[in-house]
């Protein structure tokens, strides 16, 4: 089985010491990858400033030479040539696959730079840079095939989803992206991620006593699951400990 954790690296704040809370963070993934099969970093989640996942990662892949990682790339706030520097960093890092998202809006007024996802993995291909890194768009949990063409032409290795409510959801990607990875990203229910499924309009009553065989089941459908535990990372690796996935 494919197992991945998504991970937010620590926030960036004028009170906080960021050096301790990237030991902590760091210690946190050293402790779950015995757990895991690969992490994925994301990128300064909701526009708010946070460590690098390319300063994490590089991190990471010293602690844990052959843990795989993947990281989210926002367009909204970066230059081509940002974005060039960007993933050759992440090549040169070792990590194995790129996301490449819109991105939140950023919560320190930088403008927006009109670039658009799909636009870019289908320039970054052109450079022959899907040879050297897999590429991935974020994809809806219930999108409008007819409305994603300039995502398919873009050809990316594949999607990685927004949370995934129930098995439907993966099934209707998996039959209509067959020559497409897909990574569903399921939410690890729990009082403390309460807050998030709130905010993600999401319902996890359905699969919250039978969460075990719901990442089997979504697992039998793709091959791959990414589980976020935003707020209840002990639960999490509890869970993954104890469960036989």
């Amino acid at each position: 089985m494919t197992i991945r954790y998504e991970a937010n690296p620590p926030k960036i704040l004028p009170d906080v010491n960021t050096e301790e809370s990237i030991i902590k963070f760091v210690n946190r993934i050293k402790n779950i990858s015995k757990k895991c099969d690969a992490i994925h970093l994301t990128e300064n989640v909701l526009g708010f400033q946070r460590v690098s996942p390319i300063q994490i990662g590089k991190i990471i892949k010293k602690e844990i030479p052959n843990f795989p990682i993947t990281v989210s790339l926002r367009v909204r706030d970066k230059t081509k040539k940002e974005i060039d520097e960007f993933v050759e960093e992440c090549i040169r890092a070792g990590f194995s696959g790129i996301l490449i998202l819109m991105g939140d809006p950023s919560q320190t007024g930088k403008e927006d730079s009109g670039l658009i996802p799909s636009q870019v993995v289908q320039e970054l291909r052109e450079k022959k840079i899907d040879s050297k890194i897999e590429l991935y768009l974020s994809i809806s949990n219930k999108p409008n095939f007819s409305k994603i063409g300039k995502k398919l032409q873009a050809k990316p290795k594949g999607f990685m989803t927004q949370v995934i409510q129930n098995i439907k959801q993966a099934q209707n990607l998996s039959e209509n992206l067959k020559e497409f990875s897909i990574i569903p990203i399921i939410l690890f229910p729990s009082e403390k991620n309460e807050k998030s499924a709130k905010f993600l309009q999401l319902d996890f009553s359905s699969y919250n006593q039978t969460f075990e065989e719901f990442v089997k089941k979504i697992h039998e459908i793709t091959g791959d699951v990414l589980i976020t535990s935003p707020n209840d990372f002990n639960g999490l690796n509890e869970f993954l400990e104890k469960s036989n996935i």
